[in-house]
């Protein structure tokens, strides 16, 4: 591939965090696993799919106050006592770290106030489509959405690892879910998403959220029908619930559809092109001293070396 990566970092460091062991740690007994995983995983991703544009997406707001005032339950489960959300302690301390070595290396890294990284990813992904391919990486489903046979938009799935990614289409997810091929956030508005506090359309599961999202295309389309009365093409008992979860349905439609159209200087003059030499040689250097990322540093290195 010689085209656009964009990289869902905080779901990348998580998985790092989880997956590389705790005792992985700096010098000063600082842990640095989540650092070290993710940097292998960039490496490794440069490695196998050659791009020639990489982004490092950021959430510069994890829990958007307009998704919030939509549907309160939005990812509520997951806000600390402080208000903030549970990052672990452990990988909390590393953020920083990541920051600076992304920026040294000369790795575009961006987030917009107010917005996920998933909404950066969306902006990004639709305006990159228009130049050629882009690659989505990332643990999230919601962004099965954004998938687009036509840039291609693909999403390079990372529930198996690094080295088993799933490389997700619009064949793909539909020959997955059983729904149109970018239907995935109206799907999953359906039958819910308890990881982010969406409890979906009480007694729809799986197979019938596909049913309805095939017939009728959109929760728009399903709406516009509950308001024409149309009877046909709704399975036993699924346009009563429906119809009962009318304000459910406008407000999930908001929580769960990624922005596709922000408009901020972060994203206009994002310098996205991939480095083939460190932006600071000295402050990388510097850092891969002081926390240990000597081998993780020179892997990522060579892999960006032309």
């Amino acid at each position: 591939m010689s085209g656009l990566m964009l990289l869902d970092t905080p779901s990348l460091y998580f998985r790092a965090f989880f997956g590389v062991p705790e005792s992985i740690k700096a010098p000063d007994g600082t842990p640095v696993n989540a650092v070290r995983g993710l940097i292998d995983m960039i490496a490794r991703l440069v490695q196998d799919r050659s791009p020639d544009r990489l982004v490092c997406c950021m959430d510069a707001d994890w829990r958007p106050a307009f998704r919030v005032e939509a549907l309160p339950s939005y990812k509520a489960h997951r806000v600390a006592e402080d208000g903030g959300d549970q990052t672990p302690d452990p990988l909390e301390v590393q953020l920083p770290i990541i920051d600076a070595v992304l920026d040294a290396v000369g790795l575009a890294r961006v987030g917009v106030a107010g917005y996920e990284a998933d909404d950066v990813i969306g902006t990004l992904a639709v305006r990159g489509a228009l130049q050629g391919p882009v690659d989505i990486v990332t643990g999230d489903r919601d962004l099965f959405q954004l998938v687009d046979e036509r840039g291609p938009v693909l999403v390079l799935y990372t529930a198996r690892g690094i080295r088993n990614l799933q490389v997700m289409g619009e064949k793909e997810v539909a020959e997955k879910y059983g729904i149109p091929g970018r239907g995935y956030g109206d799907y999953a508005t359906l039958r819910g998403d308890p990881s982010d506090g969406l409890p979906g359309v009480p007694g729809i599961g799986d197979k019938t959220a596909a049913a309805l999202i095939t017939r009728f295309g959109s929760i728009d389309g399903i709406v516009a029908a509950l308001e024409a009365g149309t009877l046909e093409g709704f399975p036993a008992g699924a346009r009563r619930r429906l119809e009962g979860a009318r304000d459910y349905l406008t407000a999930a439609e908001t929580v769960v559809r990624v922005v596709t159209d922000i408009d901020s200087p972060e994203l206009r003059d994002l310098d996205d092109a991939l480095p083939r030499t460190p932006r600071d040689p000295e402050a990388l250097i510097g850092l891969a001293d002081r926390w240990g990322l000597e081998s993780p540093v020179n892997r990522l290195l060579n892999a960006l070396s032309p």
